[in-house]
């Protein structure tokens, strides 16, 4: 019997092992390990969901453990299960695996894409932050206007209790509210279910499938980060953001879904330089030509408060995609800058606890806070580091109203942006042969 360990960030990892490991009797996984999101390891995959193999669940562990669990449990096999690594760190981890002795692995879509009875429409990326909740966001207002339900499969996210997340369906705020969700679950959730989508997440993607497709006309799979879709997509959409423009063929395993892409998403040409826009839609040309390339932009807005104009302004962003995504400002800079702030200030002297052990480890963030919340604690933590700095007013750029879950001594303002597409083809064009199709069912 092989002995595998399997790499993860808490959502993958638990995919592939549910898929290709949990009934197979030649394999025997000895431990998951966790890396990227803080505090999702020393936890237990439950036997519950590990299945009947094993009766005692399954350890996860911090992957600085690696070497030492590949000689201590003698592993024969370890399967990198995460996303959003650049090629160079993917080999390092594998050189980890290889120096211990132990086989690295790749799963590809063929061995853990699950089929759907109703048609899937999966929007990935080949970054974090490219722009997928946007576009996604886009493609459910367009599936319902043309009157069909719709049913949002999220990437998981499960940094809580696993067993209490193996399916999760929320249809309002109030579904959202009750299961205690973190800050960035919060924003990948709350505004496609204000928009009318029913939105599933959880741990088991089989059963959450089951149900998805029970209720609705078409499911959109909406990716994390940039990995590839869990269910095989009839129409697959993939963001590009030339605003780092070379990245789309220099991570993994965002060159994946490029490759694999039916309609490419150039965002935020608006905003980029147009030397790199050429460079990102060159790479599409030369690896994918067949894709049907779809230009965009973001524009951010502003809603009305506190005046902005000539005050110190804080910033907080989206979370990830400014740590592992690796971006140095989002909506909410955009939004601070357009609308005259003197000054956008350091939050690095006023930071605690997590708060500030996030922007040690990520010192290119300088004028911005990343709203980070991936636990009670660390949203404490970014309370008190908000209400610590001294500003005028906090501007933010998540998807999500943040004066809902903290307390601030200064006005907050929110930047919001949706999917704009510029020119033809548009995602309504590329998307109408699935949109015919889909009529003809629900008429049938």
């Amino acid at each position: 019997m092989r002995r595998v360990v399997i790499m993860g960030a808490g959502g993958r990892d638990f995919h592939d092992f549910n898929t290709v490991f949990r009934e197979d009797t030649d394999q025997h996984v000895v431990a998951f390990t966790a890396a990227q999101i803080p505090g999702i390891d020393d936890r237990l995959y439950p036997p519950s969901l590990a299945g009947p193999l094993y009766p005692r669940g399954i350890p996860i562990v911090p992957e600085d453990e690696l070497a030492d669990l590949i000689l201590r449990e003698d592993v024969d096999e370890v399967v990198l299960a995460y996303s959003d690594l650049a090629h160079e760190v993917v080999m390092h981890k594998a050189s980890i695996a290889l120096a211990a002795g132990a086989d690295f692995t790749l799963l590809g879509p063929r061995s853990t894409m699950l089929n759907s009875v109703k048609p899937v429409i999966a929007v990935t990326a080949v970054r974090t932050g490219c722009g997928k909740s946007q576009t996604t966001r886009a493609v459910g207002r367009i599936l319902r206007s043309h009157g069909l339900s719709v049913a949002l499969v999220r990437h998981p996210m499960p940094y809580g209790d696993l067993e209490a997340m193996r399916v999760q369906r929320f249809g309002s705020l109030a579904d959202i509210d009750a299961a205690s969700p973190t800050l960035e679950e919060r924003e990948e959730y709350e505004a496609p279910v204000e928009l009318g989508m029913v939105m599933y997440a959880g741990v088991d993607y089989a059963e959450i499938l089951a149900q998805a497709q029970a209720e609705a006309d078409v499911i959109i799979w909406d990716g994390g980060n940039n990995d590839f879709p869990f269910y095989t997509p009839d129409v697959h959409i993939v963001i590009v953001d030339p605003l780092r423009a070379g990245h789309e063929l220099t991570y993994h395993p965002g060159e994946v879904n490029l490759r694999m892409a039916d309609v490419v998403v150039v965002n935020k040409v608006d905003t980029a330089e147009p030397a790199d826009v050429l460079r990102v839609v060159a790479d599409v040309e030369r690896v994918n030509p067949a894709a049907r390339v779809v230009y965009a932009k973001s524009p951010v807005h502003l809603e009305a408060g506190d005046a902005v104009l000539g005050k110190r302004v804080l910033v907080v962003d989206d979370g990830p995609t400014l740590t592992h995504g690796g971006m140095a400002f989002g909506a909410g800079t955009v939004a601070a800058r357009n609308a005259g702030a003197a000054t956008l200030v350091d939050p690095r002297p006023y930071a605690v606890g997590t708060i500030k052990e996030t922007l040690e480890r990520w010192p290119h963030l300088v004028n911005v806070l990343p709203a980070m919340g991936y636990s009670g604690q660390q949203l404490h933590d970014l309370q008190e580091t908000i209400n610590a700095t001294d500003c005028d007013v906090v501007v933010t750029g998540t998807p999500i109203d943040l004066s809902r879950l903290i307390e601030s001594r200064h006005p907050i303002r929110h930047a919001t942006y949706d999917l704009e597409e510029v020119g033809h083809p548009t995602l309504e064009d590329v998307l109408a042969p699935i949109l015919g199709t889909l009529h003809l069912m629900t008429t049938a």
